[in-house]
C-alpha cells in the first residue's frame, strides 16, 4: 500500500537509505519538473550544552538579541545541564578516571571524524558507548551513522550543499500558499506584459484565475482544496510542537527564541505529510524528530547549525524508513506491522526469561501492546529525560544490524531489570509500572540491552540486579 508513496529499503543490517531523493514520494518527479527527570553521573561533570550562532533553515541570528532571547539561551544552557552527585567516600578516584576515560573517547571519535574515509564499523563501536556532548560531534556522527553523510569527507560538502537545495525547493513547492503562488504568477505575467519603458497605455488589463486556482474550486486537483486538507493536519502538529518537551525552553515557551525551533519542525511534518499521502502526520512524530532537530541545532558550526531543519528533514525521514510500517494503520496486522513487532518483542522476552513472560502474559495478562507500543513507535522518547535519550539513540543509531533490532533489545531489558517488581504485581500495578517507566541507570540498562542475541535460541545473559 505504500507502493509509489515511500520507498524503503531492503531490512538488511543496516536499514539506511543513501539518498534523500529515493525516500520521499515524487521527489524525483519534483526535481525533474524543476530541471524543466535529571540524570546523574558518577564522575560530576555538568553537561555543556553548545550555543549555535544560527537556527532554522538557513537565516542568521539576530546580532542585536533583546532580553527576552537572551534569557532564552541562558535558559538553554541549563536545560540538559546534569546535576552532579554529591561526593562519597572514594568517588574522587572514579571521577579522575572517567574523565580520563571520557577524554580518550573524545579523542579517537575526533580523530575517526577526521579521517578521509570513516570507518563506519569504528564509528558504530565508539557511538555505541555513548558519544560526548558538546563541539558538534554527535551531529557529525549522527549524519554518518544515519546515511546521510557519506563515509568520504570530500563528498561531504557537495551532498550537503544538494540535499539542502532539494529541501529548499520542496518548501517553496508545497509550504507556499495557493495565493502566494498566484501572485507569483500574476507577478511574473505582469512583468512580461508591461513595456520597457514601464508606462501602460490605457486601462490595466484583469487577469483570469483558472478553475483550478480559484479559492472555491471543489475539483480535486484544485490546489486549494489540496492546501485545505492538509489545514487540519498543520493544526494537530501545532498542538503537538505546543506539549514537546514542555520542561526544555528550547522547546517551550512564547520566546521568539523557541517559536522558531518549533516553526522549523512544523515545516519539517508538515512536508514529510504532504510527501506521504497514506501514512500523512501521525501524532507523537514531533517526538521523533525532537532529539534530531535539537541536536543539530546546537551544532557549533555556524553553517551546520544555521540549515539544521533541512538536515534534520533528511535524517528524520532516514530514520523513520525503518519504522515507517508501524505508523500505517493499514499494515498493523501485517508480517512489518507494529503487532507483528510486538510480538517479536514477546518472543524475545520469552526465550530470555519465561518465568517473567508468563507471569505478564497469562498471569496478570499485561500484554505488549498495553506498554510497548509507545516504546517502539517513539523509540522511547517518552520513557526517559532528554538527555537519557540521546544516550539511548546512540546505541540504536550505531547497531549494526539496524535501529529496530537494538530497539526491540533495550525494550526487552526494561523488563528484565524490573523483574522483581513485576512478578510481585497484579495487572494494575505493573500496568502503572511500565507506562511510567522508573529512573534506572542507563548505562547498566545499555549493557543488559546488549548481552541479549537476536536469536533467541542463541541467547546468553548474566544479569546482576
Amino acid at each position: 500500500m505504500l507502493k509509489g508513496k515511500l520507498k524503503l529499503p531492503d531490512r538488511a543490517k543496516r536499514a539506511f537509505p543513501d539518498r534523500l531523493g529515493s525516500l520521499v514520494a515524487g521527489f524525483e518527479d519534483k526535481e525533474e519538473e524543476n530541471r524543466g527527570s535529571d540524570l546523574v553521573f558518577e564522575s560530576g561533570e555538568e553537561l555543556e550544552t553548545i550555543q549555535p550562532n544560527g537556527y532554522g533553515s538557513g537565516g542568521e541570528c539576530e546580532n542585536d538579541e533583546d532580553d527576552e532571547d537572551y534569557d532564552e539561551k541562558v535558559d538553554r544552557e541549563s536545560d540538559l545541564r546534569v546535576r552532579p552527585k554529591p561526593e562519597r567516600e572514594g568517588s574522587g578516584s572514579v571521577s579522575v578516571l572517567a574523565a580520563i576515560a571520557a577524554d580518550d573517547k573524545r579523542s579517537d571519535l575526533e580523530y575517526e571524524l577526521s579521517q578521509p574515509e570513516i570507518n563506519l564499523e569504528k564509528l558504530q563501536r565508539i557511538a555505541s558507548s555513548g558519544l560526548p556532548d558538546g563541539g558538534g560531534l554527535r551531529a557529525t556522527a549522527w549524519k554518518l551513522l544515519l546515511g546521510y553523510l557519506p563515509p568520504s569527507r570530500d563528498l561531504w560538502e557537495k551532498e550537503l550543499i544538494e540535499n539542502r537545495l532539494k529541501y529548499a525547493k520542496l518548501k517553496e513547492e508545497l509550504l507556499v500558499s495557493p495565493s502566494q503562488l498566484t501572485r507569483k504568477k500574476v507577478g511574473a505575467l505582469s512583468y512580461c506584459d508591461h513595456p520597457a519603458d514601464g508606462v501602460v497605455a490605457g486601462p490595466l488589463k484583469r487577469h483570469e484565475i483558472s478553475e483550478e486556482d480559484h479559492p472555491l474550486s471543489l475539483g480535486k486537483a484544485s490546489v486549494w482544496h489540496q492546501y485545505f486538507q492538509h489545514t487540519e493536519i498543520a493544526e494537530q502538529i501545532d498542538r503537538d510542537l505546543q506539549r514537546t518537551h514542555p520542561d526544555l525552553k528550547f522547546f517551550s515557551g512564547d520566546s521568539s527564541f523557541s517559536r522558531k525551533h518549533r516553526e522549523s519542525m512544523r515545516s519539517i511534518l508538515l512536508l514529510f505529510a504532504k510527501l506521504n499521502p497514506v501514512i500523512r502526520y501521525v501524532q507523537g512524530m514531533n517526538e521523533v524528530l525532537a532529539p534530531i532537530y535539537y541536536v543539530f541545532s546546537t551544532d557549533t558550526n555556524e553553517q551546520n547549525a544555521a540549515n539544521a531543519e533541512a538536515d534534520s528533514f533528511s535524517c528524520f525521514v532516514r530514520l523513520l524508513s525503518d519504522s515507517v510500517d508501524h505508523f500505517c494503520e493499514q499494515l498493523d496486522n501485517s508480517a512489518v506491522g507494529i503487532l507483528s513487532t510486538l510480538s517479536r518483542l514477546s518472543e524475545l522476552l520469552k526465550a530470555n526469561d519465561e518465568e517473567l513472560w508468563r507471569h505478564l502474559e497469562f498471569t496478570t495478562k499485561v500484554k505488549p501492546q498495553y506498554y510497548a507500543f509507545r516504546w517502539i513507535t517513539l523509540l522511547l522518547t517518552q520513557e526517559f529525560n532528554f538527555q537519557c535519550i540521546m544516550r539511548i539513540w546512540d546505541s540504536l543509531l550505531s547497531s549494526p544490524y539496524g535501529v529496530q533490532d537494538m530497539l526491540l533489545k533495550i525494550c526487552c531489558a526494561m523488563l528484565l531489570c524490573l523483574k522483581s517488581r513485576l512478578l510481585s504485581g497484579d495487572f494494575v500495578a505493573n500496568l502503572k509500572l511500565l507506562q511510567n517507566y522508573p529512573d534506572i541507570n542507563i548505562e547498566h540498562l545499555l549493557q543488559v540491552a546488549r548481552d541479549l542475541s537476536s536469536d533467541p535460541s542463541t541467547y546468553r545473559l548474566s544479569l546482576t540486579l
